[in-house]
């Protein structure tokens, strides 16, 4: 704004001052020459609580009036108006006792003589802090949207980022997994659950109801009544059910488990998940596992493990039902010698002949086992002392009977039988053991190939029950 050349500062200052006292709606004031406060308008006591005259009298009424973050910076647009600047209109704060601030625009205008010699400035206060206030919540409620929208982006991106993630590791997993909402509805299915079922992706997806599922389900099933039965059981509760085994008509063997799914902070529910796992060749494993844990690797006979186990199982059963439990502790004949004359080899020829010839004279009921070296043992559930003797009869014929050619030679074995019988009320399995070995190795001291009967829990053999074999 161009100044207006007026003949002395004195007329220009009384022409101001009367409409600012009139108006009373700004603060004006005239600054000298040398940045001197020359006039202020009695309007600035009311916005800011200083009295015209403690600012007249003050050094500097810049320290006195301006907010100290803005005075610098009016002293230096004084200082360049002053040096011929053409002034200007800018924002700043005016001191508010006891610790307000007051908002203001400025606009700073030189004032020239008749003769153009720069006579002082003149300064107009306008209070603008409603604005301004306007303006500080208007950007803070911006900056809060513009939080909240970067909020809510971040978890939205966060939230895509776990979906992805789950989806991945979903994908990634041999499980069949399956969540279906509360109106039973298919809400995902993973890719191995397709695979499992073998169910195109293409046919099936998110939207198809249970019923459709059974129609693809149900028909690969040994047993379809029993499966819907499990369904139903299931579906009546919210717990989570135990592992349930579907046998396929291909032979698979699948597991499923169910739970509830329940809603953010234990609301309602939202749905179920299901489980699904194709057990087939884990449970061939471990079939596999527990085939080789108790067998004979050479003979393939029942081991000293199972025999323990079966021996334990037999007495339990006996003592349940009143039956006696037969056991026939044997101990080849000349084995040694074989070993020793012909090798290892033919040793493990002879023992798996033994076992395959005595296997062929055992009945189903009855159990060979061998425990180690030349030594095995049968046992007999629900058995009797004729029905003993009758075994051991067998069984030392059908050694005896077998012949085997090493070395161009024919060689045999023959074998030493100890027999027992006990009841689960009456003895353990440690005392059958034991009368069954005394037997054995009287029947072995006696020239072998034949048997001997022994009584749980005596020191001696009953040789009165007992008989030599050829």
């Amino acid at each position: 704004m161009s100044s207006t050349p007026v003949r002395s500062l004195d007329e220009q200052q009384a022409r101001c001052f009367q409409r600012a006292a009139e108006q009373g709606h700004a603060i004006e004031c005239w600054i000298n020459g040398a940045g001197g406060l020359l006039r202020i308008t009695p309007s600035v006591e009311r916005l800011t609580g200083v009295s015209p005259a403690t600012l007249l009298a003050s050094e500097d009424f810049i320290q006195s009036l301006i907010h100290d973050k803005d005075r610098r910076f009016l002293r230096a647009q004084i200082r360049s108006c002053l040096a011929g600047g053409a002034g200007g209109d800018f924002e700043l704060r005016l001191c508010k006792p006891p610790a307000d601030a007051l908002w203001v625009a400025c606009h700073l205008q030189p004032v020239h003589a008749e003769d153009g010699a720069r006579l002082g400035l003149l300064a107009i206060f306008q209070d603008i802090q409603a604005r301004k206030v306007a303006e500080f919540e208007l950007l803070e409620t911006v900056a809060a949207l513009r939080r909240a929208q970067a909020l809510s982006e971040h978890y939205l991106r966060r939230s895509e980022e776990e979906r992805s993630r789950l989806s991945s590791l979903l994908g990634v997993l041999r499980l069949g997994i399956l969540f279906m909402d509360q109106e039973r509805r298919v809400v995902y299915c993973n890719p191995a659950f397709y695979r499992l079922w073998g169910i195109s992706e293409a046919d099936a997806g998110v939207g198809v109801r249970d019923v459709v599922l059974k129609q693809w389900v149900l028909p690969q099933l040994a047993d379809p009544a029993a499966y819907l039965q499990h369904l139903e059981d299931v579906l009546a509760h919210m717990e989570p059910s135990t592992p349930y085994e579907i046998l396929l008509a291909d032979g698979r063997l699948v597991t499923d488990m169910s739970r509830v799914v329940p809603g953010p902070h234990g609301a309602h529910p939202i749905g179920r998940m299901w489980v699904f796992e194709d057990v087939t060749e884990q449970r061939r494993v471990a079939a596999q596992l527990t085939y080789l844990a108790e067998r004979d690797p050479l003979t393939n006979l029942y081991n000293r493990r199972r025999f323990h186990e079966e021996l334990e199982r037999m007495l339990a059963d006996a003592r349940r039902h009143g039956d006696r439990v037969g056991l026939l502790g044997i101990d080849l004949d000349g084995f040694k010698p074989v070993n020793d004359r012909f090798g290892h080899q033919a040793g493990d020829e002879v023992l798996v002949g033994l076992a395959r010839t005595v296997g062929a004279v055992i009945r189903r009921n009855e159990m060979f086992f061998r425990l180690g070296g030349d030594e095995f043992a049968i046992l007999v559930p629900a058995a009797t002392a004729a029905g003993l003797a009758e075994l051991a009869r067998r069984v030392c014929q059908s050694i005896a009977g077998q012949h085997f050619h090493f070395d161009g030679q024919d060689t045999g074995v023959t074998a030493s039988i100890g027999i027992t019988l006990g009841s689960g009320d009456l003895c353990s399995g440690e005392q059958l053991i034991a009368a069954a070995d005394r037997a054995m190795y009287q029947a072995k001291s006696q020239g072998g190939n034949g048997w001997k009967q022994g009584l749980p829990g005596t020191d001696g053999v009953n040789l009165d029950q007992s008989a030599p074999e050829g």
